[in-house]
């Protein structure tokens, strides 16, 4: 049986608000790993979702700009397509775009999955990469101080897709994942390595995500077709950021809380 997680879900009543407590989420474990170690590592993920926090972290307008010690950040992605980083679907090259290009984050801090490579190839560098800057020893895993997760209208998080061959890997830390269904490779960070994170956040947006999302989260368990399930953070703890579209079919969330990211509603459930 696996571990018993609580998770925690944050609803607000917009896709704008979400992407401000995502930001605000970010900075803070920033913050928070910096003072306690000098240093903070940070996953990020690809896709549409994230790209708002990306611009919203970048404006001038904001506090991160200048609050958040960026010569401290250490970023890494938690997948990627087998592109080239100036390609349009480049994981790395949106963020490049939209955030890197914009922020005092130094380039020997920024470490991407080399997308143009032949995938296996790429894969074992970047686990390389990962034991390499983290000194890491035998079967020793990677923790991050924060991973951020979106999910598919298919219940995929990271490119752990239904059905493939990736799901069941349980000793590697970065994988090359052959998708059938997109007839595509994807690098990937492995689901145990996900869930050793200090905190997993998804960030989940819209109503082509309400159906899945209260699959994952209250239907029975079936993570060979529904991949985010196997996210369940050795810490016992997972939290969503939403908006109320995306929400609609879970257990309706009473609390609410009014913070700088704008009043919330907070909903918890045992899985």
């Amino acid at each position: 049986m696996p571990r018993p997680v609580t998770v925690t879900y944050k609803v607000w009543s917009s896709p704008a608000e979400v992407a401000l407590a995502s930001a605000r989420l970010l900075a803070a474990r920033v913050e928070q790993a910096v003072a306690t170690r000098g240093i903070a590592r940070i996953a990020i993920s690809g896709g549409s979702t994230p790209q708002a926090t990306f611009k919203l972290l970048a404006d001038p307008s904001q506090p991160f700009l200048t609050t958040i010690p960026w010569d401290k950040l250490q970023l890494f992605w938690v997948d990627e397509r087998c592109v080239a980083p100036d390609h349009p679907e480049s994981n790395y090259g949106v963020c490049r775009d939209l955030l890197l290009s914009k922020v005092p984050i130094p380039e020997a801090n920024v470490f991407r999955m080399e997308g143009e490579l032949d995938p296996e190839q790429a894969a074992s560098r970047y686990e390389s990469l990962l034991r390499n800057t983290m000194k890491l020893e035998g079967a020793e895993s990677p923790v991050f101080d924060l991973i951020a997760l979106g999910m598919g209208p298919d219940g995929h998080t990271a490119s752990l897709f239904p059905n493939t061959a990736g799901l069941d890997e349980l000793n590697r830390l970065v994988i090359a994942n052959h998708v059938p269904q997109k007839d595509t490779w994807r690098i990937s960070l492995t689901w145990p390595v996900i869930n050793q994170a200090t905190e997993v956040a998804f960030e989940i947006e819209g109503p082509s995500k309400t159906d899945i999302l209260a699959e994952v989260l209250t239907g029975p368990r079936d993570p060979e077709r529904l991949p985010s399930q196997l996210i369940r953070p050795s810490n016992g703890k997972l939290l969503f950021l939403l908006d109320e579209a995306a929400a609609g079919k879970l257990p309706k969330a009473s609390e609410i809380f009014t913070t700088p990211d704008g009043s919330h509603k907070v909903g918890m459930l045992e899985i």
